[in-house]
């Protein structure tokens, strides 16, 4: 049977009509599928579909009423070597912090001459909380910390052989799991500026080590301390702006005085947290920021750092003040350590958190408030001195009323490397801290109570 060509012709008209539908519907299904995709990437993007998890801040703030240089927010990471005294290379960059700072340099108040306390005055306890069965319950927020962290000198050189990332590996669940993680950052980090004079030890980190800060769990760092001007004005600038780029605030720190002494307040859980950065160790008087000249925030007078805590407790709901202060691998803390501690506590600061000696102090509590006199070192150059190996990760586990449920992760840094420390040598370090601390039991979980309290971090 033959078909006539315009019979064949409609049949080609057909199948090209079929062909096109075909296309049509095919079309039509892809571009609704993406369609479909574009407004779930939306949604994830501005947050829709978040259900609450995870440990970003919501709110990174930094409190300037001059408005001259507002900071943006911030996270984490970085190394070193094994528990050998280092020899000194000729830019004096690897070794150890050795008290080359002036403990009162002219010009500075404050002789730190208090008379001596008894350690079971004033430690006075609030009614317990219960305890949550969880980190950052209903209306709590986890707050994390740690001691001296140093980029530099030797430690350099291990992050340039492993890795930026490698200081935080066995301890980075500590760091990124609590809501808010803070530091003492111990260097400045640049690629220029003249080294200070009459210093033993100058230490200069590089800015290609912050982004790893912040990706280990680093929400806010404080400047105040006796290392962050070792490159002078022009490094501690820079070092303002790097940590800006990599997006971490910083406190204690700035291009004035009011800057130095305004507070970082962060927010999680619903909770506002202000951090404040102050310092008593000052190399040189020029270090200290004044109206026209950057520097740091210092507390050899607690005028200022009171005042800044009264007008943080306004906008916040939690003060925190990281102080660097004491005398370098003592035990216990100074007179002025205890007394400052309690000024700065009836001025509104619900944690008062030290640094600087490189080996890890006592705890203490005061009007149910409390004082860590020194974390120690958590990542630093390596020595022969085992107890400035001792660190750990404190947890805070904070109301929004201010009561706090503290508890201390005992870790060991072998090669600037801090890991949790287990078993009897983990006992070891807690009944030692135990011992220097006032009026203060460690359980063997590491949490602490007053001794007329029982509890704590579940």
């Amino acid at each position: 049977m033959s078909i006539s060509r315009s019979d064949k012709h409609k049949q080609q008209k057909s199948r090209r009509k079929r062909r096109m539908k075909r296309l049509l519907i095919l079309n039509g299904v892809l571009a609704g599928l993406i369609i479909v995709f574009a407004v779930l990437l939306w949604g994830n993007n501005n947050g829709l579909w978040n259900n609450g998890a995870g440990r970003t801040p919501e709110v990174a703030e930094r409190h300037n009423p001059s408005n001259a240089n507002n900071h943006g927010q911030a996270d984490s990471g970085n190394g070193q070597n094994q528990n050998q005294e280092e020899q000194p290379p000729q830019d004096n960059s690897s070794l150890p912090d050795q008290d080359d700072s002036v403990q009162n340099p002219g010009g500075l108040s404050g002789d730190g001459t208090d008379t001596p306390l008894n350690p079971e005055e004033n430690s006075l306890t609030p009614e317990q909380q219960p305890a949550s069965p969880q980190y950052g319950g209903q209306g709590e927020v986890l707050l994390a910390f740690v001691g001296d962290i140093l980029l530099a000198g030797s430690v350099q050189k291990k992050l340039d052989e492993e890795g930026f990332d490698y200081p935080y590996a066995k301890s980075l669940s500590y760091l990124a799991d609590a809501d808010l993680t803070a530091g003492n950052l111990e260097s400045p980090f640049t690629t220029r500026g003249t080294p200070a004079e009459g210093k033993q030890f100058v230490f200069k980190g590089k800015p290609e080590s912050l982004p790893a800060l912040k990706e280990a769990g680093f929400d806010v760092v404080t400047l105040a301390n006796n290392h962050t001007l070792d490159m002078g004005v022009e490094g501690l600038l820079d070092t303002m702006k790097h940590l800006d780029k990599a997006g971490i605030p910083y406190v204690g720190a700035g291009n004035n005085d009011t800057e130095a002494f305004a507070p970082v307040i962060l927010e999680s859980k619903g909770i506002k947290v202000a951090y404040i950065g102050i310092s008593r160790v000052v190399p040189n008087v020029e270090w200290k920021a004044e109206k026209y000249r950057a520097g740091v925030a210092e507390t050899y007078d607690t005028t200022r750092a009171k005042a800044a805590i009264e007008r943080a407790k306004q906008e916040a709901d939690l003060v925190v003040v990281m102080v660097h202060w004491g005398v370098e691998r003592a035990d216990h803390p100074e007179n002025y350590q205890r007394n400052f501690a309690r000024e700065y506590i009836d001025a509104g600061a619900d944690l008062v958190i030290g640094s600087h000696p490189h080996v890890l102090q006592g705890f203490e509590q005061y009007k149910g408030k409390w004082i860590a006199y020194s974390m120690g070192n958590f990542i630093f150059n390596m020595t022969s001195n085992e107890k400035s190996a001792e660190t750990g990760v404190l947890d805070a586990k904070c109301s929004r009323s201010g009561d706090c449920q503290m508890r201390l992760h005992p870790m060991k840094a072998v090669a600037s490397q801090p890991a949790l420390l287990e078993g009897e040598e983990a006992q070891a370090l807690l009944r030692r801290i135990e011992s220097i601390s006032y009026g203060v039991q460690i359980d063997a979980e590491g949490n602490l109570s007053s001794r007329s309290q029982r509890g704590g971090l579940q």
